[in-house]
């Protein structure tokens, strides 16, 4: 009787300390204090990544002065980080998975960092695209573990809250960009004109390297294998392939090379897609994990992330151009209108993280409609006032609009990684980001035919609040197809 009593306290023993599949080692300090630096650690870093997409658009005639760029090497200081970010998520997420979360993130972190040293003190433009290229990579090893690593460190009653500053984050960051990137270079402090935006991030990101050392859990998943090196080629090239000509076609006029480029992508994906699933049969370990599709909610969270994306794209540059060159407005008045969009988003992600347990996509949905209606408005009165409009009409409206896109970036992390197995977190975070990025590139390069269909990038005047009213028809059309597409979200997020 005690032989098998010592064999079953030890088989318990046995249970309590073998790792599952994904094991998360908790780091020094409270656990309520641990989480809340884990939380502070990781949104810096996405704040980063989401200022860093932005921040140069407003530096870039200060960087042109300065280094002599030409307006080539301009479009590159801003496609090398876009470019090199999109081709790397799937890949960084991953490596997370396999290699452990917290490791990658740091690694990833500190390259940053050094990267924006390095454009910092760019003496050219040569080695300031370089070091966007640099910046890029490291941001997509770093950016997929931030949502991995909530993931996997709060637990279902508070992930909903994480997930939502998570997207809060990354909203506000784009749109805040543009300012920030405007205030540092016109400050000129201590008379390194442009170079601050790049530098800001040293203090941030030693910050993040040294607190993410001391407390961020690590995880990873114990049951994976390899790496996928033919993978990650076919997802890389695939990407490239389809958002290069994106970014570029519309400085180009669309040659035909573009659309035969994403033609080839197309294929490559398929492809890849192919291996992918001889691979899982193979030994299990393929880059993508397939299954996750096989999931309601994630799938239609991912089509949702790419559409919303899509709108940010095609919107925030029409609306910028729509405010200078159609009103008139100085970059000043215009930061006007980014402030009462940052206003309203913080209100919706804060409104939506109250909501979302309870009453899940219910949320968002809801956002959708504020912000389609809140649109419709903004189209009536330009219809009304014209090129008469004034700044705070301008802008007013974006405190409603703002409201209902803060209702849907905050909670739509959760509702589509809430239910992903944490074996797979990493995997699924870089899949959720590469949507959002390629959404970004196809609305870019859509307001060559909603918003330049009939003016040209220099055009002023009445016609371009024609073209920025016509264009807000898609930007509605997205939202309320949004909206469909989140009647397969969950009901609620909260158990009962």
């Amino acid at each position: 009787m005690s032989h098998d009593t010592d064999r079953t306290t030890r088989t318990a023993r046995t249970a309590r300390t073998t790792p599952t599949a994904t094991s998360v080692r908790p780091r020094a300090g409270a656990p309520g204090r641990a989480r809340a630096v884990t939380l502070a650690v990781v949104l810096t870093a996405e704040l980063m990544n989401a200022l860093d997409g932005s921040v140069v658009y407003t530096a870039l005639p200060s960087i042109a002065a300065d280094t002599g760029a030409s307006t080539a090497a301009l479009q590159w200081i801003d496609a090398a980080y876009v470019l090199t970010f999109a081709l790397g998520l799937i890949t960084g997420g991953r490596l997370g998975d396999l290699y452990g979360r917290r490791r990658i993130f740091l690694g990833g972190t500190a390259v940053f960092t050094l990267a924006s040293l390095l454009c910092g003190i760019a003496s050219g433009p040569d080695l300031l695209i370089a070091a966007r290229v640099l910046q890029g990579a490291a941001a997509a090893v770093m950016v997929p573990q931030v949502l991995a690593t909530l993931h996997v460190t709060f637990d279902e009653g508070s992930r909903a809250k994480a997930f939502g500053l998570y997207g809060t984050v990354m909203s506000l960051g784009s749109v805040i960009g543009p300012v920030l990137g405007g205030v540092l270079t016109e400050a000129d402090l201590f008379g390194l004109g442009w170079r601050p935006v790049f530098l800001i991030n040293l203090p941030i990101g030693i910050a993040a390297v040294v607190l993410g050392r001391r407390f961020l859990p690590e995880s990873h998943d114990r049951t994976a294998g390899g790496l996928d090196p033919l993978g990650m080629f076919l997802s890389a090239l695939g990407l490239l392939l389809i958002t290069l000509p994106l970014t570029m076609g519309g400085e180009h006029g669309w040659p035909v090379w573009t659309f035969a480029a994403m033609a080839v992508g197309l294929l490559v994906l398929a492809g890849f897609l192919m291996q992918q699933r001889t691979k899982m049969r193979k030994d299990g370990s393929p880059l993508v994990v397939l299954s996750l599709f096989t999931g309601r909610a994630f799938s239609a969270g991912l089509a949702t992330q790419l559409a919303f994306g899509l709108l940010s794209g095609v919107f925030f540059l029409s609306w910028v151009l729509f405010l200078q060159n159609g009103l008139g407005l100085t970059p000043g008045q215009t930061a006007i209108g980014f402030v009462a969009a940052s206003l309203g988003e913080m209100g919706g992600a804060w409104l939506a993280m109250s909501l979302v347990a309870r009453y899940g996509r219910a949320v968002p949905q809801a956002g959708a409609l504020l912000a389609a209606a809140a649109l419709c408005g903004y189209h009536h009165l330009i219809a009304t006032e014209g090129a008469g409009m004034g700044t705070v009409p301008a802008a007013a409206p974006m405190l409603a609009v703002g409201l209902g896109l803060g209702m849907i970036g905050a909670p739509l992390a959760d509702l589509t990684l809430g239910k992903v197995s944490h074996r797979y977190a990493g995997s699924a975070s870089g899949l959720f980001n590469t949507g959002t990025q390629l959404g970004i590139a196809l609305g870019t390069a859509l307001t060559t035919l909603v918003f330049f269909t009939h003016i040209t990038a220099g055009t002023r005047g009445p016609a371009v609040g024609t073209a920025f009213a016509d264009s807000l028809w898609y930007v509605i059309g997205t939202l309320l197809a949004m909206w469909a597409l989140m009647l397969l979200l969950p009901r609620r997020t909260r158990t009962d």
